[in-house]
């Protein structure tokens, strides 16, 4: 069957019956529908306020560089969290929400795969509790303010040249990238060019996922720069009196949504930045909240160690004090024979010479998960044309190094596929964790961003192009030097090409833009041509995806 088609099959416990066994009663509960729920304001600040409640562990699910085979690493997500309550573990997974770009676009949906996913699945692959639209509203929101603050009158003596704050809509359409608003006139706005983001990589995403508090996320849309004034000094959403009505759309997608596993576990699904074009992890408040309520956490960072790896380790453990106490690595078969040159095309065909190069990248993606000094485990993640000579080269590779490895077979088997990999956590969990992350807040920006090229894309450094370094002397001089970097690159190569083999040598990385999103604490650098507004492929997933006379939807994956 198809994971829509497993996902419908299920049996769904009503969502108060899972809130129950963590302790909570339908007073805490907001419910949309019989299985979808947010926890409420009141419950939430109770909870992360007692200091009586142990914290529980956290896992952090990461994984090499992905290709275009997929490498189930939310599947893998969820069915770890499955094993380890078959174990006997009160376990709670925190994931992102999806986005509906990539769910209509290539990738597909983000609720997991086969045996091992969150469910209503449909329903968290759309629209859900609303969480995003309230995101694109609250955004958009200051933008329309913005414009009509120039079209008033312009009393903070904004320069239009300056501004950089886009808009943003959850839907992949590149036509929209570069826009020119307004027609001038009376009624028809003043004219200037600008364009749309993804909403997974709106300023106001990473706000939401990084904020601990309704207060805190107040203060921290206040912060948005929009641009300058004619003296160069930032203007914010706080000068144009936007941030207040911001945080009342904003009230409700702030609370994390609780929803189950295909196996009656509880899970918060919260918050969606991109890992590639944003920090790429679940929100701050998801976690705590999971933190209170289980002995474990298990959640997952966007992409490869590299990317949402590296983002939660620099950005979000720091910030919440999230450290993990653990670290499963996913790799797969299918993807070890891409990085080993395999076409798209001949990965059913076993060829171990090609798995046995492809473990260059593994290795790469395994130090940079040991040099932050959580103990980690590889998860082979595997698919059913995997042969057993081809993973036996991996396990042979893995133990080798000294590495503890899984077979996880989550995605046929659900949770009892993925008890090996449950018993090799809990292992790590009995070890102490000595995180660290790649650098410090007193750092100068130019020296942050040099750390993460060297020490977790092992390039020779960075190379920032002029409008880049006009940029950071900009904001050097206007106290931002201390903000985190959040490097936008592309998720197939350590390097900033696409199209370039996935672990190059003797590289640089090349930052063409530095975009200050001063409410979330860090400074987005544009390395090589990477886009925030993703456009659909040649053939996107929209095409198949269908809905019946009774509402029930096909094609959607």
């Amino acid at each position: 069957m198809s994971d829509i088609e497993i996902a419908q099959a299920a049996t769904l416990r009503p969502v108060s019956e899972v809130a129950q066994e963590l302790g909570l009663t339908p007073d805490d509960l907001e419910l949309y529908g019989k299985y979808k729920a947010k926890i409420t304001a009141e419950t939430l600040n109770r909870l992360l306020a007692d200091e009586s409640r142990p914290k529980g562990k956290i896992v952090l699910v990461t994984a090499i560089s992905p290709t275009p085979a997929g490498e189930g690493k939310t599947t893998t997500t969820i069915g770890l969290a499955q094993g380890l309550c078959r174990l006997g573990k009160r376990c709670v997974t925190a994931i992102r929400e999806p986005s509906m770009g990539p769910v209509f676009g290539m990738k597909g949906g983000a609720a997991g795969g086969g045996y091992a996913q969150v469910v209503p699945m449909e329903d968290i692959n759309l629209h859900f509790t609303g969480d995003m639209h309230a995101i694109t509203a609250a955004h958009n929101l200051l933008s329309a303010m913005l414009d009509n603050h120039l079209h008033q009158g312009n009393a903070l003596s904004i320069n239009p040249l300056t501004i950089t704050f886009p808009r943003v809509m959850d839907m992949n359409d590149r036509a929209l990238r570069s826009i020119v608003l307004g027609l001038g006139g009376r009624n028809g706005g003043v004219p200037r060019e600008s364009g749309f983001a993804i909403t997974t990589a709106s300023e106001v995403m990473a706000i939401l996922c990084l904020s601990n508090s309704l207060s805190d996320l107040k203060t921290r849309l206040g912060r948005i720069v929009v641009g300058q004034n004619r003296e160069g000094k930032p203007v914010t959403a706080t000068d144009l009196k936007a941030h207040g009505a911001m945080t009342a759309i904003l009230r409700d997608a702030l609370k994390p949504n609780l929803v189950q596993t295909l196996e009656g576990n509880p899970a918060f699904v919260h918050g969606g930045p991109f890992g590639n074009i944003a920090h790429g992890c679940s929100s701050i408040l998801g976690t705590r909240l999971a933190q209170k309520l289980g002995e474990i956490v298990v959640t997952e960072a966007g992409f490869g160690s590299d990317l949402g790896f590296e983002k939660y380790c620099d950005i979000v453990a720091p910030s919440a004090n999230l450290a993990p106490d653990a670290v499963a690595l996913v790799a797969t078969i299918r993807a070890l024979k891409m990085h080993g040159g395999v076409s798209k095309k001949s990965l059913n065909k076993e060829n171990v010479e090609a798995v046995r190069r492809g473990l260059v990248n593994l290795e790469r993606h395994a130090h940079n998960v040991a040099d932050r000094g959580a103990p980690f485990v590889i998860a082979i993640n595997h698919f059913y044309k995997d042969t057993d000579a081809e993973v036996a080269v991996v396990r042979e590779y893995c133990e080798a190094q000294g590495w503890r490895v899984a077979l996880c077979k989550v995605w046929a088997q659900g949770g009892e596929g993925g008890e090996e990999l449950a018993r090799e956590i809990l292992a790590c969990l009995e070890e102490p964790s000595r995180f660290k992350p790649n650098y410090t807040s007193d750092m100068p920006l130019e020296a942050k961003l040099n750390a993460v090229a060297k020490q977790v894309y092992r390039a020779e450094g960075v190379e920032l192009n002029a409008d880049a370094q006009r940029q950071l002397k900009w904001l050097e001089t206007h106290g931002f030097g201390g903000l985190s970097v959040c490097i936008a690159k592309t998720q197939y190569s350590f390097g900033d090409d696409p199209k370039g083999v996935s672990t190059p040598a003797n590289f640089k990385i090349h930052i063409r833009e530095l975009r200050l999103s001063a409410g979330a604490g860090f400074v987005v650098a544009l390395a090589g041509d990477m886009m925030i507004m993703p456009g659909l492929p040649e053939a996107p997933a929209a095409e198949n995806i269908d809905v019946d006379e009774n509402g029930r939807i096909s094609g959607l994956f």
